[in-house]
């Protein structure tokens, strides 16, 4: 099973869309806890990636949290991000490792209208980022996270965010590799100094530009 799967998930990286899906299926059909979702291709070329045993479940209550150094700490659920000013875009998707899918549909909230709504407070340099994971963390400068096309993505390929590719709510910084684009994003903590995240504390680049990191290529993240 294992290896008629993987040579399934082969297929769908170089043959396309439609045989990725239908093993991102297949994978969810195994359950969140199926460490082989970790190993095959799927949902449209990408290769799915976690740091702890399986896809987490997001809260039933699920809040996007932004505190931290601001005036108004904010708690917002899906549909407030989706009544705020959006952002559509298509844009590549670059892993670390060297694949890359390209033309991605991306929606969401500019990140640096998120920071507006809260207000950030004298000192705020640098944002954290937080998965419900529990595991994963994320950094950006006030700079990089105010860049228009920095966003928190609601939907991804045409639909919302699935669970596998980091919904409901996940980052996606363009200019970055992919690791910067953390899934699963529970809280954004505005900072007074950049904190390096989980994989940057295993020796990959905190300014993390495509083309430009000189950091670990080590395992893949997306």
């Amino acid at each position: 099973m294992v290896i008629g799967m993987l040579g399934v998930g082969t297929a769908g990286v170089f043959f396309g869309a439609t045989v990725s899906d239908s093993i991102q299926d297949a994978l969810s059909a195994l359950g969140s806890n199926n460490s082989l979702a970790n190993l095959v291709p799927g949902g449209g070329y990408f290769q799915l990636y976690t740091v702890t045993d399986g896809y987490p479940t997001p809260p039933t209550d699920y809040r996007l949290v932004v505190d931290g150094l601001v005036k108004r700490e904010l708690s917002l659920t899906v549909e407030d991000l989706e009544a705020m000013p959006a952002e559509d875009l298509v844009r590549p998707f670059q892993c670390v490792t060297g694949w890359r899918v390209n033309d991605v549909h991306w929606t969401g909230v500019p990140l640096g209208h998120l920071l507006d709504e809260a207000g950030v407070k004298s000192g705020g340099v640098a944002l954290q980022f937080f998965s419900f994971d529990g595991v994963y963390t994320e950094s950006l400068t006030i700079d990089q996270a105010r860049l228009p096309d920095v966003i928190v993505a609601y939907r991804m390929l045409g639909a919302p965010v699935t669970r596998e590719h980091g919904g409901p709510v996940r980052l996606y910084v363009p200019e970055m590799y992919g690791y910067k684009s953390i899934k699963w994003l529970e809280r954004i903590s505005v900072v007074d100094q950049v904190i390096p995240g989980y994989w940057e504390n295993n020796g990959y680049d905190v300014n993390a530009w495509v083309g430009k990191s000189n950091g670990y290529n080590g395992p893949g993240i997306s």
